[in-house]
């Protein structure tokens, strides 16, 4: 359960910071870290038992 969770804190640190970002190069690539996070959280999720993680809010 810890690294699920651990995996969601990071996918919304790298949001956050997409959000704040204004280099559209770097932006993307937050945004693209933070998509992957949430994939090892909704994969971690899967073997668990446990539901998908809710989408990232917009």
């Amino acid at each position: 359960m810890k690294l699920l969770g651990e995996y969601l804190e990071h996918a919304l640190q790298f949001e956050r910071m997409a959000a704040e970002e204004s280099d559209s190069k770097l932006k993307a690539a937050m945004a693209s870290q933070a998509k992957a996070y949430r994939k090892m959280a909704a994969k971690r999720a899967k073997m668990l038992g446990l539901p998908e993680p809710s989408p990232p809010e917009q």
